[in-house]
């Protein structure tokens, strides 16, 4: 590949079946990497990496190697192991497909299933055009509740060539194996060994991805859902991830959102065990690595029943020190740029999926909803966001849980109050993906049946402006969007590629502690707006002043990023 450094251009016959045999067994870990040589002539271009030789091959302008392994296998006994570099191999890996998701059940119908446990893999897209200089590192880390999704969901091609930057996706371990407290007597124990995975990978991107033509000082991390939620815990970590990346892009999740303490995340990983069916202490690590993956992941969903923190990261460990909104208040984090975003309408997403299962929302049930979800605060909810006359019911309650719901991450109010406790410290820009015109149905949520009403700017719909054809779904089929919505997408791209170099260039941006402090992304009308006097902050944060912080929005706005 021109232009970039150690890397090599080979051409010659069609790749040997012995080859093919080799790498498929490299990926499935059936033996140690070090052992296997990876023979035959490769057709693409290869890069030499400090774990062996790969080649890729150019799909729509760039260059794509697809399915490196990063980390040795953690199947078997290697259940809850903290993760280890991979082996080095010999020979040339042909990265031409996926490595598998890691370990999931179906969810929603519309996610697909997967039982590959030895799924620490990751993506890299280049754009093919030579580049005078390195390009600056996008590194995305998927969302999916945290016990859902993988890479191979996303087309990397836009961005790596439309931002001319390296874009990076990784597989990391869910649910069960990746955020559920380890058993005491693992390796793992006492960390979040998604997080480690995460961590691990970044690790790789930091060391080869110069060999890729990326600039190792000059990594964004990046991620949606889970993802942003993920980047939250690695910025909120600075002592184990200091220099691993240097810009982050925070994407439906609010770093201050309250999780769980080590204690009470060992407590659930005991009630897990006890529905696997492994109650004796002596030998509960043995009994769990011994059950297949699908049992163990129905066990930890009986458990969490409707627990919405149940998977999501821990802290007070050696992975997570710090209690997130203690943090930020202290400044105790990586003290990098940072692009705030978050949908319109996030929690409407859900309000169809209910509808979907059966709910009926009505102007009858409205209140019974809402007396459900904020229980004691009820009357002053329903006082705040009555049932107007003409509206939808569901519509409605899912703009309210839009705005606020205790103990849920991608709401309106925490994601503001996150990127104005960051800014304290940093430069914090924030936006709002707000077409509600884009396609929904086929890519967030499934076809059928058809909600009844109108979704909106949903949590996850901005995904296939940036990564076409995201359909939460390995087919990446979501349907293209319409002139209006293609074009806004155009200009998120835009404005991301200019974040990854420093600044995202809209000169009005509002400073983030600011009342007017995001700007609204939609189509035909891009501009700042007062996001915390529209989502009614001051009032969720009298109602619930434990998730805020200690400091009035009015002692912090008007304070620049240092």
């Amino acid at each position: 590949m021109t232009g970039m450094s150690r890397v090599e251009i080979i051409k010659g016959a069609a790749r040997s079946l012995l080859r093919a045999i080799a790498a498929a067994a490299l990926l499935l870990g059936s033996a140690p990497l070090a052992a296997q040589s990876v023979g035959g002539s490769p057709q693409g271009e290869v890069v030499a990496t400090a774990s062996g030789k790969v080649e890729g091959f150019v799909r729509n302008g760039v260059l794509e190697f697809r399915g490196i392994p990063y980390a040795a296998p953690v199947a078997g006994d290697a259940r809850w192991s903290l993760p280890q570099p991979v082996a080095p191999w010999t020979g040339v890996l042909p990265a031409m497909h996926f490595g598998g998701a890691c370990p999931q059940a179906a969810r929603y119908g519309l996610t697909e299933r997967s039982d590959e446990e030895n799924c620490l893999t990751l993506n890299i897209s280049v754009p093919h055009a030579a580049s005078a200089h390195p390009r600056p590192v996008l590194l995305w880390i998927h969302g999916g509740a945290f016990v859902g999704g993988a890479a191979s969901l996303y087309r990397l091609d836009r961005l790596a060539r439309d931002a001319d930057a390296v874009v990076v996706s990784i597989n990391y371990r869910l649910g069960v194996f990746g955020f559920m407290a380890p058993p005491t007597a693992a390796s793992g124990a006492r960390r979040v060994l998604a997080l480690e995975d995460q961590r691990l990978a970044m690790r790789w991107v930091k060391s080869n991805i110069a060999a890729f033509g990326g600039n190792p000082d000059n990594i964004t991390l990046a991620g949606e859902s889970a993802g942003a939620a993920s980047v939250c815990m690695h910025l909120i970590a600075p002592e184990q991830t200091g220099g691993l990346f240097h810009r982050a892009i925070v994407q439906s999740a609010a770093c201050s959102t309250p999780l769980r303490s080590l204690a009470e995340a060992e407590a659930f990983a005991s009630k897990v065990a006890g529905e696997a069916g492994c109650t004796d202490p002596q030998t509960t690590l043995a009994c769990l690595k011994a059950i297949e993956p699908q049992r163990l992941i129905a066990a930890g969903a009986k458990a969490a029943e409707t627990d919405l923190r149940a998977f999501a990261p821990f802290t007070g460990n050696m992975t997570v020190p710090r209690a997130t909104l203690d943090a930020l208040q202290a400044g105790a984090f990586a003290r990098v740029p940072v692009l705030n975003g978050f949908t319109r309408d996030e929690m409407r997403l859900y309000v169809g999926y209910d509808v979907q299962n059966g709910a009926a929302i009505t102007p009858d049930s409205y209140p019974l909803a809402v007396r459900r979800i904020y229980g004691a605060k009820a009357d002053q909810v329903l006082a705040a966001y009555p049932l107007k006359p003409g509206e939808r019911a569901p519509e409605t309650l899912g703009s309210l849980m839009s705005d606020f719901m205790p103990g849920l991450g991608i709401t309106h109010c925490l994601m503001l109050e996150s990127g104005r406790l960051l800014a304290r410290f940093t430069p914090v820009y924030q936006w709002e993906y707000a077409d509600r015109s884009a396609p929904v149905r086929g890519v967030s949520i499934p076809i059928l049946p058809d909600p009844g009403f109108v979704l909106g700017a949903v949590h996850s719909g901005e995904l296939n402006a940036l990564f076409p054809g995201f359909s939460n779904t390995a087919a990446m089929t979501a349907p293209d969007l319409a002139q209006t919505s293609q074009a806004l997408a155009d200009v998120i791209v835009t404005t991301w590629a200019a974040f990854l170099r420093g600044n995202p260039t809209a000169q009005e941006w509002p400073a983030a502690g600011q009342p007017g402090a995001v700007m609204r992304f939609e189509p035909g009308a891009i501009r700042p707006f007062d996001a915390w006097a529209e989502y009614k902050c001051d009032f969720w944060r009298s109602a619930y002043p434990a998730y805020f912080g200690q400091e009035p929005p009015s002692a912090i706005a008007g304070r620049k990023g240092k």
